[in-house]
């Protein structure tokens, strides 16, 4: 009867290190998978950041007439507060 019993022991014990592999399995897997998209949407979202850096969508988006316009307005502007700024600067 001892041996039964060593053997019913030995059986459980390779049953828990069983499911203990098997928890450590599925959780490395897990963690992988979830790099894996984590590194997959960072690429697909880098595919769009150059676009939206240089302002390529708003020239394909937009006719040349307002591009300009809106260009010269911006300039206007840059002066404006160019001249403000050194003005600042001599009556200090």
């Amino acid at each position: 009867m001892v041996q039964n019993h060593d053997s019913g022991s030995g059986t459980f014990s390779t049953l828990v290190t069983g499911a203990v592999i098997g928890a450590a399995g599925l959780a490395w897997w897990l963690l992988n998978e979830a790099d894996r998209r984590r590194r997959i949407g960072g690429q697909k979202a880098m595919l769009y950041v150059p676009r939206m850096q240089d302002g390529s969508e708003v020239y394909e988006s937009s006719d040349n007439g307002h591009l300009e316009e809106r260009v010269e307005k911006l300039n206007a502007e840059i002066a404006r507060v160019r001249a403000q700024l050194e003005g600042l600067g001599t009556n200090d």
